[in-house]
């Protein structure tokens, strides 16, 4: 089976605080086995990068860019869309479960994606409007097992609802 893929989506510019918690998110990503999924870049995205590379764990950077080596440190896998801001879309349909740190304006087009492709979107200390986020987590560790709770359960159901059989 493939690993889960969780998005940690949040603003580039982040506070401390909010990149303490993207860390500890990546990390606990990572270590559950899951793919860290995000835009690539600085903030929020760094830290998570950097969190799950900690553990061991591979993390797919979106980048809005060409360029590759513009990823931040802990990107295993860049992919440089040339995209620019469009590049949201394909943080969340490469998503099963986003958690939503911090935010502007990119954040909640990405999570706006999420909610019209059926991807739970997981708050953490975020100001996302309360009718974008699925539910909201009290830590990095609470967020990180409810993203991945509910990307397997996500999983599922797009598997029943397509009438594929596990291992294919």
């Amino acid at each position: 089976m493939r690993p889960l893929r969780i998005g940690v989506i949040g603003s580039g510019a982040a506070a401390p605080a909010e990149t303490g918690l993207a860390h500890a998110v990546g990390a606990a990503v990572a270590r559950a086995g899951a793919i860290v999924v995000c835009g690539g870049m600085g903030g929020v995205m760094r830290a998570a990068a950097e969190g799950a590379s900690s553990e061991g764990g591979t993390v797919v950077g979106i980048l809005p860019g060409g360029d590759p080596g513009a990823a931040a440190d802990g990107v295993t896998i860049p992919i440089p869309t040339g995209l620019g801001e469009a590049r949201n879309v394909v943080v969340a349909r490469a998503s099963e479960a986003v958690v939503a740190i911090a935010g502007e304006w990119g954040t909640l087009s990405e999570a706006a994606f999420c909610r019209k492709f059926g991807v739970p979107v997981i708050g953490l200390a975020c100001s996302l409007p309360a009718d974008v986020v699925d539910e909201t987590a009290e830590d990095a560790a609470e967020a990180a097992a409810r993203a991945l709770e509910l990307a397997e359960a996500r999983r599922e159901h797009v598997r029943v609802a397509s009438g594929v059989r596990r291992g294919r």
